[in-house]
């Protein structure tokens, strides 16, 4: 058994852990108010952002298919970022934490992007990454995978501004060709529990199929002053508030997952202070036990 001097600090280790994990859980819940206040207010409006593009890419689709406007006004030539090819190289947009102390949320979306990145290889399609967040580039360096760009500290005073530096690096790769697919990894945020793990495609933007007359309910949309201008303007804004809008589900998910975490580890270094207090009595009531039948021992041989 050990000593009760040995027994005594791991009881003092395990309180100052305790007070350091009290401590990082509420900075954790403070932190994740924000963020979870951010993209409630932002998922919307991403959301319908999406709804228009595909609503508008679907209508001009059906357009050209009824030969309203010419082959060299399709909707992939009125919009580089429309354009569709075979996936020969893929670019992954990695989202982790800077940090760890968060559960499983980083090695859950590291392992997304291995699966996703194995996926596309044995389609024989070239893979790189681009990352933002320390610890999936860490993950993607030691499986020699090829990133080709890192965004360090991007949740440090996150803004739209960082999104907009994010959004022209992919799209610049993606309009010169370098690229045929842009994917984002990412955590999206659920509750301070609970994360989901998300691949999702970017650019080209994800087709829907085009409305169907015989309902009567398609969508018609008059373009001023013409298609072309329009997409000038709400494709970027699309690539740009997906990508704020997933940098932000990151951000609350880490957050959340920390919470979480510490909130788990206070309580498990409760019940080891619980189990090494048992402990402490029992070993120091052992040793006054001890001491005393030493001394009636002694006491009975001085009778004698």
């Amino acid at each position: 058994m050990p000593s009760l001097k040995t027994i005594r600090k791991r009881i003092t280790s395990v309180k100052a852990t305790q007070k350091i994990t009290r401590a990082m859980k509420m900075v954790a819940g403070a932190r994740l108010n924000r963020a979870q206040s951010r993209i409630t207010a932002l998922r919307p409006y991403a959301l319908k952002v999406h709804e228009i593009l595909e609503d508008v890419a679907a209508a001009m689709t059906e357009r050209q298919a009824d030969a309203e406007f010419s082959a060299a006004e399709s909707v992939d030539a009125l919009h580089p970022l429309l354009h569709r090819r075979a996936e020969k190289n893929v670019l992954f947009l990695v989202m982790s934490g800077d940090r760890g102390l968060c559960g499983a949320f980083n090695t859950n979306v590291n392992k997304a992007a291995e699966r996703a990145w194995k996926e596309k290889q044995a389609e024989g399609a070239e893979v790189t990454f681009a990352t933002a967040g320390r610890k999936g580039r860490e993950y993607l360096t030691r499986r020699k995978g090829v990133v080709a760009k890192d965004f360090p500290r991007l949740m440090d005073g996150l803004d739209i501004s960082k999104a907009r530096k994010v959004g022209e690096y992919v799209t610049a790769r993606f309009k010169r060709g370098e690229v045929d697919a842009v994917y984002i990894v990412y955590n999206e945020f659920k509750s301070a529990m609970t994360q989901k793990t998300t691949v999702e495609l970017l650019l080209p933007p994800p087709e829907r199929p085009a409305p169907v007359k015989e309902t009567g309910l398609a969508p018609t949309f008059g373009f001023e002053p013409n298609e072309r201008v329009v997409l000038e303007r709400l494709v970027p804004m699309y690539v740009e508030i997906s990508i704020y809008r997933a940098l932000l589900e990151t951000q609350a998910g880490f957050f959340g997952a920390q919470m979480t975490a510490m909130d788990s580890a206070t309580r498990n270094a409760k019940d080891m202070i619980a189990r090494l207090s048992l402990q402490y009595n029992r070993a120091r009531q052992a040793a006054i036990t001890k001491e005393l039948m030493e001394i009636i021992g002694g006491a009975e041989a001085l009778k004698d």
